[in-house]
């Protein structure tokens, strides 16, 4: 329930006001008065998930080529939004053409491993889903069902690779470019593209026994989808060989409409078991395997590897099961298998994990990020990890490092110095004096870096602008347009952009003082002199944040909604994401208290606006959001007429470890807070008003979630609507499942509050 709760939340989704909109962000973006030009065509839900897609063109899995002369992305066709084919952009002449035509490629049904690791991903879609560039920017890899093909510049020909009988995933090519690796029947190959001579390199694979393959937390909770890393020099695989025989096994039955499917999952519950984990190094030579050691205790978790410049050394992230240890540790290849702990983070409650470790080549040092002072930052140590320089500070969070230049000495990323509600990029001399920022436009900024030079892609979006793309020079300056996506007569969105609302922001205060974001939509036909009713949508948790001027598809949903005459709300509570340490540890063993608080503070306010209808109050969130709805409703009823829960967890018992145990610590030795934070002890509270639906097939937050709550109130005689969907998943896909949804959704929502 890390970045995949908070995705598919925003894909579904998902006291008196202190601060306002001009405080907070560029009020001329900002404003609530600011329209969108376009017609007045009334949204419909079928329209909202419709081909061609409301965003327009909104490219995906952008990338530069090494060398920083061409641009590559997914672009979908305009009469099937989900079906991608490969694009390219020409920098030198701005010329665009379809690189590649996905109907070329091998089509058909996905393995089972690969349907779980795209869940996992939350990649939806058909056609061409990823692709890699050769390092010398003369080739790519391309994967298609469970096929890989190679993709020669110059003779613009995608030839198919002999890669064996088998269903191949989590393939990449070599750091130089000589090899393709890939995952096989949970064992690791490799096939030198020279010749073509391809070599297994791990046998045991089987069963409960995976070679370079994540096992279920890590790609689910810790965003690690591999287990296996090339040495910079092409020599060397470093794998983990992880066995699961230790995880419970479950039987999970996924409802189709047609039948049921038993499927057996090995689901690592809060408290019990997980993977024992191995870290290996095979050298390609001679295929002779160095197990490093990982020390006496067994119950850990690697969240991270990853080699140093010179494929000697190997580091690795080391976790313990509590998540209140995080070492960065080093070992030297070929000597010893002992690694030596550079870096030792700690905390009372948890240790957020992130990407941001980066090797300098030009001095014995690296990039490491941190939290030790409260919020997110960047620091410089030596290889022995002797602090060197602090690089950023202050009440503010860094998001990512998105580039390095060290032959300029700037390190760029991406953060909230600014404002917590957007994301802009800045560059830090690697000296730590000066801090630049780089992107202008009020909104949300995400950088795509060229592998060997400082220029980047800029994909921006705002409340009022759908993505776009922009090429930039190192100081930001902006080279052209990929894709300028301009809301005009031609754009899908103009047909409905005039009665796009914009909503306002402000901030509140929580009970213990610290400030609270919101933003709140007013109704399309707005007249100050009525009351409306308002849906708070929610999603309240960890690593997510819904109060940002951004562009999302969840919000199509609130414009149709504020079409419908209703007010729409959102706060960011505390525990949600990029304020720091002292917001987030709030929940620390009790989820479910604070975060319900403080979405009653907004309600408080909410309920001194002449225009709001204080008495039609609903919740509405999917995921923790969903948690939130039922907690929220079930433990303050005065404050929320009506509820919809979409696939909530109702009991933490019942979610994985990883997630769980970060926040809530092991249920031997917290049993009453996870009976505290569990939905039933308050179904007594509730007493009308709630929808819940399900994926009956979600194998993330698993449908009995839902069914403990159905049978808790059917026993208490408390009626209720459920709505739930044969052979969905958590992530609700596919046009026809949310056009139904989103339509139930609406009539239970005009039922109650009108």
């Amino acid at each position: 329930m890390n970045n995949k709760w908070k995705s598919t939340a925003m894909s579904l989704v998902s006291a008196i006001p202190l601060v306002f909109a001009s405080s907070l962000v560029s009020d001329h973006v900002m404003a609530s008065t600011m329209k969108m030009t376009g017609n007045k065509t009334p949204l419909t839900i079928e329209r909202i998930h419709a081909s061609p897609a409301l965003a327009g063109a909104s490219p995906r899995g952008l990338k530069l080529s090494p060398d920083g002369s061409v641009v590559t992305y997914l672009a979908s066709r305009e009469d099937n939004q989900h079906f991608y084919d490969l694009w390219q952009m020409d920098i030198n002449t701005s010329k665009r053409s379809m690189l590649l035509n996905a109907d070329k490629l091998a089509s058909g049904e996905l393995s089972d491993e690969e349907k779980a690791r795209r869940e996992r991903q939350r990649i939806y879609g058909q056609g061409i889903m990823e692709y890699f560039w050769a390092e010398d920017s003369q080739a790519l890899l391309i994967p298609a069902a469970g096929k890989l093909y190679f993709y020669t510049i110059a003779n613009q020909k995608a030839v198919a690779l002999n890669t064996g009988e088998g269903f191949v995933t989590d393939a990449r090519l070599s750091p130089k470019g000589r090899y393709v690796s890939f995952v096989r029947e949970q064992n690791i190959y490799v096939l030198e593209l020279a010749n073509e001579k391809l070599t297994q390199l791990t046998f045991d694979g089987k069963g409960p026994i995976k070679n370079g393959m994540a096992e279920f937390v890590a790609q689910e909770e810790m965003g690690r989808m591999t287990g296996y890393w090339w040495s910079p020099d092409e020599s060397s695989i470093a794998f983990t060989r992880i066995d699961e025989s230790g995880v419970e096994l479950v039987t999970r039955n996924e409802i189709y409409a047609d039948g049921i499917k038993l499927t057996e999952q090995r689901y690592p519950y809060a408290g019990k078991a997980n993977v024992e984990i191995e870290l290996g190094v095979i050298q390609l030579a001679s295929k002779a395997v160095q197990w490093i050691e990982l020390g006496n205790e067994k119950d850990i978790y690697l969240p991270r590897v990853k080699w140093l410049p010179d494929s000697v050394h190997l580091s690795f992230q080391w976790q313990s099961r509590n998540q209140q240890a995080l070492d960065l540790r080093i070992v030297e290849l070929g000597s010893d298998t002992k690694a030596k702990t550079v870096i030792k983070e700690r905390s009372e409650a948890w240790v957020n994990l992130n990407d941001d470790l980066h090797f300098l080549k030009q001095q014995k040092a690296f990039i490491w990020a941190s939290e030790r002072d409260g919020f997110n930052h960047l620091y410089l140590f030596d290889l022995n990890g002797k602090p060197i320089k602090q690089l950023t500070q202050g009440e503010w969070a860094v998001d990512a490092i998105e580039f390095v230049d060290e032959k300029d000495g700037w390190v760029y990323f991406s953060g909230r110095k600014d404002t917590v509600v957007e994301r802009h990029l800045y560059r830090v001399s690697l000296s730590g004096d000066k801090i630049e920022k780089l992107s202008e436009k009020a909104g949300m900024h995400s950088a795509v870096f060229a592998d060997n030079k400082p220029v980047y892609l800029d994909y921006f979006n705002s409340l009022q602008q759908p993505p776009q793309v922009s090429l930039h020079s190192e100081t930001g300056k902006q080279l052209m347009w990929v894709e300028e996506n301009a809301v005009n007569k031609t754009h899908p969105l103009y047909d409905f952009a005039g009665l796009w609302q914009m909503p306002d922001f402000g901030e509140l205060k929580a009970e213990d003082g610290q400030a609270l974001q919101y933003r709140l939509f007013k109704p399309a036909d707005f007249d100050a002199a009525k009351k409306y009713p308002v849906v708070v949508r929610v999603y309240g948790g960890p690593h997510a944040q819904l109060v940002v001027n951004s562009w999302s598809e969840a919000d199509y949903f609130t414009q149709y909604l504020l079409q419908q005459g209703f007010a729409v709300f959102q706060l960011d509570n505390r525990g949600s994401a990029h304020r720091g340490t002292k917001f987030e540890y709030v929940i620390y063993q009790n989820m479910g208290d604070a975060e319900v608080n403080d979405q009653k503070v907004g309600v408080d306010y909410l309920r001194t606006l002449a225009f709001i209808d204080g008495d039609n109050v609903a919740i509405y969130g999917h995921s923790y959001g969903g948690y939130m709805a039922l907690m929220s409703q079930f433990k303050a009823p005065d404050y929320f007429k009506a509820a919809i829960s979409g696939a909530p967890v109702t009991d933490w018992r019942l979610y994985d470890t990883h997630y769980t145990e970060r926040y809530m610590g092991h249920p031997d030795s917290n049993k009453q807070g996870y009976d505290a934070s569990s939905i039933t002890p308050y179904v007594e509270n509730y007493q009308s008003g709630l929808m819940m639906y399900h994926g009956m097939a979600d194998d993330n937050v698993l449908f009995e979630n839902s069914t403990r709550v159905y049978k808790a109130l059917q026993d208490e005689g408390k009626l209720f609507q459920m709505m739930d969907y044969p052979g969905s998943k958590h992530s609700m896909r596919g046009e026809k499942v949310r056009n139904h949804l989103y339509k139930s959704l609406a009539a239970f929502l005009e039922n109650e509050l009108k």
